[in-house]
């Protein structure tokens, strides 16, 4: 019957097409519709319901303007968000380890009904997987001012949301067969920052135990800069900048609004920082919630307790030029002002210029620097932060290049992504998918798909590079072996840091044959800067 009892009704799932060892629970509600009366405010307990609630298909996403391959799209008039889905083994055993799944999306875009995030084989690997919706853009991030008329509106909505779902987890996943005391709770890019924030969060203590923190994003707003966007967002919209203005304006004008404020950044060369990848919204440190950015937090011992395992790819920001959000840095008066404007020291960029195959075009110089700020080198400091504050730290790099196997046509791939190695500005570089002749490129976001084991689906071929060979299913089977150990033991399979640096106790993910490369000197040039790398 694959019928479950919750506190707010009874639930009936499927079994999964891909095993029919496995039911999938798809589309239950953790909490309320976060509109009407409930709009801008914490979220609220879900209705209960008679009957049994049919639970088969994805839940509405968040309002959004993206439209993502294999994904739903957001529709006007979708309420019922807050939603999760559920994976476990249909006659399994009580008492399973619990991964939480929050999806990136640089806190604007993205669901848990993408394809990279079906939990089927990860289930099949012993542990019940939750995946969850969480309010995006203005309505789960955009700061409310108080105006002295009724309650006020929370920053980092957002988050508020996700610990919703990991206390419903802790009310009732022991009905899907998982344990409330063996959860883990991962994210990759916008949520792996989310995760990194609930372990700041005295509010979230106990609600998890372990962590996994892919390619975590340095981005973290004061309430002075989340007000500013409020106003640029409000203009944009037309409406006053104020609790009442932004509740008249509808969540469609919210979001068309946001976008304009970002192609604006996007079109002015001097508007700083947001110029290169405007993601306008993200986490408050609002003195409540949040205390600081996390990073500054680690170092003081928060979230000390909390098991991790961080992990992040070797050329990270290549995707965002594939998908054209990034900035074209193709001048050395460009790059100098790239660098000014994020206060980088000349000595970094040249060292960069020097570590790439040479001679580097500027866009790759700047895309490779730019990655490394933004994902690579904070996902590493987060590491080394919580290692030193006595935490138990796991650090892995995914650095696949070339994709299949020599013999099957997959790693006929292995030349430059750039043609001749960018010379072209990289306009081009990966936008094929990585294939025809050209290399695989471990950006941001390849790693999701072997994680999960979800290499089957074409949607998530561009992000591969192309179809899978025999030797990425071996990487895949792998990396779910890895996420499975530390979710049921709290071990990987490798050696944790120990508080000193990262040594040998750092696990490469590359097909088997692939050639070995140094991933970690990209660090020393930070080292050598001293850079903080809190954003400013």
């Amino acid at each position: 019957m694959d019928v479950f009892t919750t506190k707010a009704g009874q639930v009936r799932g499927r079994r999964s097409e891909r095993d029919p060892g496995i039911v999938a629970v798809l589309g239950l509600p953790y909490a309320a519709p976060p509109f009407g009366a409930e709009r801008f405010r914490a979220p609220r307990p879900a209705q209960p319901w008679d009957g049994v609630r049919e639970c088969t298909a994805y839940g509405p996403v968040a309002p959004q303007s993206a439209e993502l391959p294999g994904s739903p799209a957001w529709s006007p008039g979708d309420e019922d968000i807050l939603t999760l889905n559920i994976w476990a083994p249909a006659d399994g055993p009580r008492d399973l380890p619990v991964l939480v799944w929050i999806h990136g999306g640089a806190y604007v875009f993205g669901s848990s009904a993408q394809p990279d995030f079906d939990g089927t084989a990860l289930a099949a690997r012993g542990l019940v997987v939750v995946t969850l919706n969480h309010r995006l853009g203005f309505e789960g991030f955009g700061h409310v001012p108080a105006d002295g008329e009724g309650p006020a509106c929370p920053d980092n909505r957002g988050l508020l949301d996700q610990i919703a779902a990991l206390e419903w987890v802790r009310d009732t996943i022991a009905a899907f067969g998982g344990s409330p005391g063996r959860v883990t709770l991962a994210g990759q890019s916008s949520g792996a920052t989310s995760v990194a924030c609930l372990m700041a969060a005295d509010r979230a203590r106990g609600l998890f135990h372990r962590a996994i923190l892919h390619s975590a994003v340095n981005a973290c707003a004061t309430v002075g800069q989340a007000a500013r966007t409020t106003a640029e967002v409000a203009a944009a919209a037309g409406v006053p900048a104020t609790r009442a203005g932004l509740l008249a304006a509808s969540p469609q004008t919210l979001v068309s609004a946001s976008d304009r404020v970002v192609e604006r950044y996007r079109q002015d060369p001097g508007s700083g920082q947001r110029h290169y990848d405007p993601a306008i919204y993200g986490p408050v440190a609002d003195g409540d919630l949040l205390p600081s950015d996390p990073l500054e937090a680690w170092a003081a011992g928060a979230g000390a307790d909390v098991e991790l395992l961080v992990c992040h790819t070797t050329e990270e920001y290549w995707l965002l030029d594939a998908v054209g959000s990034s900035a074209k840095v193709t001048t050395e008066q460009q790059l100098q002002t790239f660098a000014a404007d994020f206060g980088l020291p000349p000595q970094l960029v040249d060292a960069y210029r020097d570590r790439l195959p040479g001679p580097a075009p500027v866009f790759d110089v700047y895309l490779a620097l730019y990655g490394d700020l933004l994902f690579a080198e904070y996902s590493s400091r987060l590491a080394e932060a919580h290692a030193r504050a006595g935490g138990r730290t796991y650090l892995s790099r995914f650095d696949r290049r070339s994709g299949g196997d020599a013999g099957d046509g997959g790693a006929d791939g292995g030349r430059d992504s750039g043609g001749d190695g960018g010379r072209d500005g990289g306009a081009d570089s990966g936008r094929d998918g990585g294939r025809d002749g050209r290399r695989v490129r471990a950006w941001h976001c390849a790693d999701i798909p072997f994680a999960f084991g979800n290499l089957h689906d074409e949607n998530l071929h561009f992000l591969m590079g192309g179809p899978p060979g025999p030797a990425d299913h071996e990487l895949a089977h792998r990396m779910t072996g890895a996420w499975a150990a530390f979710a049921a033991h709290g071990d990987p399979g490798w050696a944790p840091l120990d508080g000193g640096g990262e040594g040998s106790a750092v696990r490469v993910w590359r097909t088997a044959g692939e050639e070995a490369r140094e991933t970690g000197a990209f660090r020393d040039p930070w080292e050598a800067a001293g850079l903080p790398l809190l954003a400013p």
